[in-house]
């Protein structure tokens, strides 16, 4: 581990990244840690990360020799994208992660199936129009009425819910069948799921709600990867 703290971190990468997002992820942390170029967006905002971590292949020479580099850690290998090096480094009770959607839809996509391999840490990616987070084995979302609540597979997984306006019983998803997306609240939303597969996306002004709920769900067991 190169970063182990009991309080929340806010991981910043080189995606789309707003200043607005950014300064509401750092009202709630105690470190900042940069993936790779994640170093130039957060520096280009006058903020200083305290940790570096990836392969270094997006990260500008100009930007490297502004950085101590004692918080530099170069990962080399390839088979990991830096999102992912960062989170098998990173132990904290809870990670928001901006920089990480908009821009390039390859790299959110990667995103998406990091989350998955690593459903035993509490990670909310942030972005200026969506919150994106994996959903633990039972979550307590306490939302207003008519608030968009999609739900995308990332493999075959079912459910249970309450409070949606198409409730998932008896439904089987899976990314090439049965997504749901566009679904909405009634109220608060009970969703119990039976595997560490499905994203859920709601609008980004539902930060709190969704802290509030992820923060004392369960987690999902470490995967074996």
């Amino acid at each position: 581990m190169i970063v182990h703290t009991t309080e929340p971190v806010a991981l910043i990468g080189a995606g789309e990244l707003s200043q607005k997002t950014l300064k509401t992820a750092l009202t709630l942390v105690s470190k900042i840690i940069a993936a790779d170029g994640g170093a130039s967006a957060a520096l280009g905002f006058g903020i200083t990360p305290d940790v570096v971590i990836g392969d270094m292949d997006s990260l500008d020479h100009t930007t490297a020799t502004t950085l101590d580099p004692a918080t530099v850690h170069h990962i080399p290998e390839q088979d990991s994208t830096d999102f992912e090096k960062v989170l098998q480094r990173v132990k904290a009770p809870l990670l928001l992660g901006v920089g990480f959607l908009g821009a390039r839809v390859d790299h959110q996509l990667a995103c998406f199936t990091t989350l998955t391999r690593y459903p035993d840490k509490r990670i909310v990616l942030m972005g200026e129009v969506d919150i994106v987070f994996l959903a633990p084995p039972t979550l307590m979302l306490d939302i207003p009425a008519d608030t968009r609540v999609s739900l995308f597979p990332m493999g075959k997984v079912s459910g249970t819910s309450t409070g949606l306006n198409w409730p998932i019983d008896g439904l089987v998803f899976e990314p090439a069948g049965q997504i749901g997306t566009s679904n909405h609240a009634t109220g608060p939303v009970t969703l119990r799921v039976g595997a560490p597969l499905m994203l859920v996306i709601v609008p980004s002004d539902q930060l709190a709600a969704v802290l509030d709920a992820i923060t004392p769900a369960a987690p999902w067991p470490v995967r074996a990867r």
